[in-house]
């Protein structure tokens, strides 16, 4: 079962909501609807599922529709139609006290703006929600401790938050939101008022914390790259609408239509396609015991000039040309042995590696590289030339 669920979820501002739905169902845009009833539709039937301990994404130009997304994810916006399921449970069907309790034991949420307390020291601001909660005073104060270590701020806990830079200010509203420990961690724009260095250092602190703590994380942002780097899955919003959901290697290889291709044009794909997108799988291999004129006959068979030798378990042993191969059976006429032209000096790498790993490797390999999984399992091959076409987005024929 996902951690979240949102399906068919609408929301329309205006006095008369309910009567817009109707034209949002004959798919009328949002645009027509704009001029026809004064009404502004800020989500329109959005669909998604979010698995425990994933990073979600949900990314968008200004007003796209994934601010009030988020809120209405804990009914900061009351969405007009829908569900919202959290553990199976549609939220929009509980009173303002159940409600409220959610809010305390399942949600927080990190601001744009760090909304810190002025007049409160560190360690307080970040014990603030325990001591809603009724924490008692020493306990809540040793938890906040330990989640000020936890984002790199020990040692500031008696600090005002005047005194510290924007990003470490971020940091506290983060260790404010992780303290009560939510089972989903709501983030709106909350990088977007960094400077860019400090904002790529906390993308990255994200993901070193969300490796120690697994928390289910909705993360909006307008920035792309932003997007790409954190995000275990990214969908992608235009006027209300979700147009495309999927990993980032998903999105830029397969997007859905002109928006999202125009979108993602200028991403370096060099950093997100992976090994498994651009690789080629084959049938042509040889195992050790097929000896030399199998392997010949193989490599005739296909026309090409080498082939990978593998294990009876599919593991990579190495490469056969078909001179060396042929040499040998020259001027071996009998007890021809495959492991006397074997090459072992192959280059290998795992399914996600990226490709600007990858290219490098060209340099110190004349054959091309090969894909394996954790168990060093021949998976498929990497040519020089899928690189090349992997990084343009095209797509190349050569075996």
């Amino acid at each position: 079962m996902p951690k979240l669920e949102v399906r068919n979820l609408t929301k329309v501002f205006g006095p008369m909501p309910k009567k817009v739905l109707k034209l949002i169902n004959n798919q009328q845009s949002k645009e027509e609807i704009f001029k026809e009833t004064g009404h502004n539709i800020g989500v329109r039937k959005a669909s998604f599922e979010v698995e425990e301990g994933t990073i979600f994404v949900v990314m968008g130009l200004s007003g796209s529709g994934k601010s009030t997304l988020i809120r209405c994810l804990n009914r900061l916006i009351e969405p007009t139609e829908g569900e919202i399921l959290i553990d199976g449970k549609n939220i929009l069907t509980l009173n303002t006290k159940e409600m409220n309790e959610v809010k305390r034991d399942k949600l927080a949420m990190v601001f744009q703006s760090f909304a810190l307390l002025p007049h409160r020291t560190i360690i307080d601001n970040v014990a603030f929600g325990l001591e809603i909660h009724g924490v008692k005073k020493e306990e809540r104060r040793q938890k906040a401790k330990e989640i000020l270590a936890l984002v790199g701020l020990e040692g500031y806990e008696e600090s005002m938050p005047a005194e510290l830079s924007g990003g470490m200010q971020q940091r506290v509203g983060l260790a404010r939101a992780l303290a009560v420990d939510p089972d989903i961690l709501l983030m709106d724009e909350a990088f977007s008022a960094l400077d860019p260095l400090i904002r790529k250092q906390m993308q990255n602190e994200l993901l070193t914390l969300q490796s120690k703590m697994q928390k289910t994380i909705i993360f909006i942002t307008h920035d792309l790259d932003e997007a790409l780097n954190i995000g275990d899955t990214i969908a992608i919003m235009k006027d209300g609408e979700i147009i495309q959901i999927g990993t980032a290697e998903e999105i830029l290889s397969n997007p859905t239509n002109k928006y999202v291709r125009d979108f993602t044009e200028n991403v370096n794909r060099a950093k997100v396609i992976t090994a498994s997108t651009i690789m080629k799988r084959t049938d042509v291999i040889v195992q050790a015991k097929d000896g030399v004129r199998s392997a010949i006959q193989k490599m005739k068979n296909a026309s090409i000039s080498s082939i990978y030798v593998l294990s009876k378990h599919r593991k990579l042993v190495g490469i056969v040309t078909i001179d060396d191969a042929m040499e040998l059976l020259k001027t071996k006429k009998e007890n021809l042995d495959i492991d006397d032209i074997i090459d072992t000096n192959v280059k290998t790498v795992l399914p996600d590696t990226p490709i600007e790993e990858i290219m490098p490797m060209f340099q110190e390999s004349k054959y091309p590289i090969v894909v394996v999984d954790d168990n060093d399992k021949f998976m498929g091959i990497v040519f020089k030339a899928s690189v090349i076409s992997g990084i343009l987005g095209g797509e190349t024929d050569e075996t």
